[in-house]
């Protein structure tokens, strides 16, 4: 990795709780599904719960898909004038089938951005979890005269 004019790595992992927290802050995320040789990304707004994802989607290719292949990428990220950040969760997806489980989701603080219903909780499960955060700041001369 590069370092900055002042000797420091611009580009820091964040710790799994470092991820946790920032993800915990945040509402919107992008979930990737995968069939085949077919990629889907969806954007979706989402809660964290004991360390995993929750979301509500209806119906349709969304659901689908996660059911005919569960394992999901999901990433989070933002940023600021000066720092940014991104975390990626690697896991399997599934829907919520008790109903002990849709009742103790239907308590968390997620709300719907669309008006539209959706009556299927998912879960992701993480098999792992990793981010990382820089501080933004502009590109060194590239063409300038080189140290030797």
């Amino acid at each position: 990795m590069d370092e900055n004019e002042s000797g420091a790595n611009p580009l820091v992992s964040l710790t799994v709780a470092e991820c946790w927290r920032l993800l915990g802050q945040q509402e919107l995320g992008r979930l990737v599904e995968h069939v085949g040789d077919v990629l889907d990304i969806f954007p979706i707004n989402y809660v964290t719960d004991d360390e995993t994802i929750l979301f509500r989607t209806a119906e349709g290719s969304k659901l689908f898909e996660l059911m005919v292949n569960d394992e999901v990428l999901f990433e989070v990220d933002d940023h600021t004038d000066r720092d940014a950040w991104s975390v990626v969760v690697r896991g399997h997806a599934h829907r919520l089938e008790t109903f002990e489980d849709v009742a103790a989701a239907d308590e968390l603080p997620l709300r719907p951005w669309l008006p539209t219903l959706k009556y299927n909780w998912v879960r992701i499960d993480p098999t792992s979890v990793s981010g990382r955060s820089f501080h933004r700041a502009p590109e060194p001369d590239r063409y300038g005269i080189a140290d030797y």
